[in-house]
């Protein structure tokens, strides 16, 4: 799995797409890793865009709730975005819903920033 980085504003907002299954491993660590990268060059606002993960175990979502936990210790702010069906019901059934800022649309999540 490749997770693709963006940026916008000279990183004022970061977007990373992991791209597959979350389900531990190397594409959890590398989306980790690069989370863990961007809040150490400065980033505070980050759009997760889920529309390329097919399938999410409670390794990924540990990874997910890590990078929430990173960035709000950073007084950053992380939003989701464009989940899919089979990956929204595993967010609705464990409730993160209400810990997760969820926006339908990555211009949603972005603009919600502002």
């Amino acid at each position: 799995m490749a997770t693709k980085l963006s940026t916008l504003n000279n990183l004022e907002i970061a977007i990373l797409e992991p791209r597959g299954s979350l389900i531990g491993g190397d594409e959890t660590d590398e989306l980790k890793t690069k989370a863990k990268d961007l809040i150490e060059q400065g980033n505070r606002k980050l759009v997760l865009d889920l529309g390329g993960v097919t399938y999410i175990n409670s390794s990924g979502i540990g990874a997910l709730v890590g990078i929430h936990s990173m960035y709000k210790k950073s007084s950053g702010h992380v939003k989701l975005c464009n989940i899919a069906k089979g990956v929204q019901n595993v967010f609705v059934i464990t409730k993160l819903t209400s810990v997760f800022d969820v926006e339908e649309a990555r211009d949603n999540a972005i603009k919600s920033f502002k």
